[in-house]
């Protein structure tokens, strides 16, 4: 560890969202990173500056920080954890068939940080983990240190039987599209720690940041991380449920979540009706906290009620559409946006990937623009015949549009959002349009002789 400014040598397991985006803000605090992943070709595309996964000012600073020499990337862990202070692991823990996460990654790094370790060292998860799975992790470590007689010798370097590695939690709360901002200035940090020294050790890491820190025991912060992200899935499946219910007796979901939310014990964000959030974590996250609660015995009400909710109302334009039409089959059917929110090329759990299926199904002939996510959405559906119907991934909107004979909207890209209605009714062949985001005016598109159904209103 250096004296100066408290900066310490850090080691970093995995370099997707949570990993890479960490990594990279903790080079530019000054702190010495090594970015660790088992991709070579990944390695050495992050070492010529060009970012694996798309998120606004990142690539910046990657470039920025390995060109002053705070910032490596490798696939030799060993050489990455031999001599750091902190090891922070990033890795996925993705959702199994039952809802429970899969800590198969969380237990290799675990292993190899046993096997290779030379020094004390803290072990910190920022992974989403079910609350308890730090205490495993602890414990896992312990098994795999090399032993003589029952107890650690080391790795015969000469680290002697009072090596030091203890393992802390310190959940991430960054969003895709703002992950950078949301970690350089965010709100609060979570640590979960179960000694004054491991506590101590992640206070100086993120002393240069000069955020809050929120500290306490670790499956407390482990709890935090799912409570949080579940109640923001809860609000989100709250307001589409009242949408839903707004377009039964004739009220305006907008009208309803603004004069909500002018109270100040409920807040303004998140309470934008839609087509359900999707996302790496809100639908993992609501799953494994669910099955976390009937794995002891509990039934998590309203947090079932989230999931179901979500889980209908991706469909809902597909459903409202189908009524309205006899078929989809022949159809130039326009989609606009495939990732599951503006800002990033990930398309987990996205609106897209549930109603694209169910239009090609049909026989559906798809015209679909996204700025950014097509090339993700092609791996999983490749241009041209796809079972009964077809896809074309298009350049712009207008290609989209052309003599279409109905539009659906599923992400609030801003080039989206600034179409206006008229366009609509010029270059649609039938100006139909199901918009997943309420992005433009009823009255707007009604004048603009659009047909237009959207959520709520």
């Amino acid at each position: 560890m250096s004296n100066k400014n408290h900066l310490f040598k850090i080691a970093v397991a995995g370099t997707g969202y949570v990993g890479l985006v960490a990594g990279v803000c903790f080079a530019e605090v000054g702190h010495h990173v090594t970015c660790v992943d088992i991709d070579k070709n990944k390695v050495e595309l992050m070492k010529s500056g060009v970012s694996p996964i798309y998120e606004a000012d990142l690539e910046e600073l990657m470039q920025k920080n390995y060109a002053a020499g705070r910032l490596e990337y490798t696939s030799d862990y060993k050489s990455a954890y031999r001599e750091a202070d902190a090891i922070f692991i990033g890795v996925g823990t993705p959702e199994q068939p039952d809802g429970s996460s899969n800590l198969s990654y969380i237990a290799k790094v675990a292993r190899q940080i046993a096997e290779t370790i030379e020094k004390d060292c803290l072990v910190v998860v920022k992974s989403t983990v079910p609350v308890g799975t730090n205490d495993k992790v602890e414990q896992f470590i312990h098994d795999f240190l090399p032993r003589d007689g029952g107890k650690p010798t080391g790795n015969g370097n000469g680290v002697g039987e009072d090596i030091r590695v203890e393992v802390a939690s310190n959940p991430e709360f960054l969003a895709q599209g703002t992950a950078v901002r949301d970690t350089l200035q965010a709100a609060r940090i979570v640590i979960g720690t179960e000694s004054k020294w491991a506590e101590n050790i992640l206070m100086k890491i993120y002393e240069p940041f000069n955020i809050p820190v929120v500290s306490v025991k670790r499956r407390s912060a482990e709890m935090i991380k799912y409570a949080s992200n579940d109640f923001l899935a809860l609000k989100i499946s709250y307001m589409n449920d009242i949408a839903n219910l707004c377009e039964l007796v004739e009220a305006d979901i907008q009208d309803v979540s603004r004069g909500m939310s002018f109270d100040e014990r409920i807040g303004s964000k998140f309470l934008n009706a839609g087509i359900g959030y999707g996302g790496s974590c809100f639908p993992k996250d609501t799953k494994a906290l669910e099955y976390l609660a009937r794995q002891n015995g509990y039934e998590l009400k309203t947090v079932k009620a989230a999931i179901d909710v979500n889980t209908s109302q991706k469909t809902i334009l597909f459903k409202k559409a189908s009524k309205r039409l006899i078929t989809f089959n022949g159809l130039k059917v326009a989609v606009l946006g495939l990732t599951f929110k503006p800002g990033t090329d990930d398309l987990r759990e996205a609106a897209s990937l549930e109603n694209i299926p169910l239009l090609l199904n049909q026989g559906a002939e798809i015209h679909a623009f996204d700025p950014v996510g097509k090339s993700n959405f092609s791996k999983e559906y490749p241009e041209g015949r796809n079972g009964k119907g077809s896809i074309k991934y298009v350049e712009s909107i207008r290609e989209a549009l052309e003599g279409a004979n109905v539009c659906f909207v599923f992400t609030e890209w801003g080039e989206i959002k600034e179409i206006q209605p008229e366009v609509y009714k010029t270059l649609m062949r039938i100006p139909l349009v199901y918009d997943g985001r309420n992005l433009y005016g009823v009255q707007d598109m009604k004048e603009a002789g659009v047909e237009y159904y959207s959520i709520g209103r």
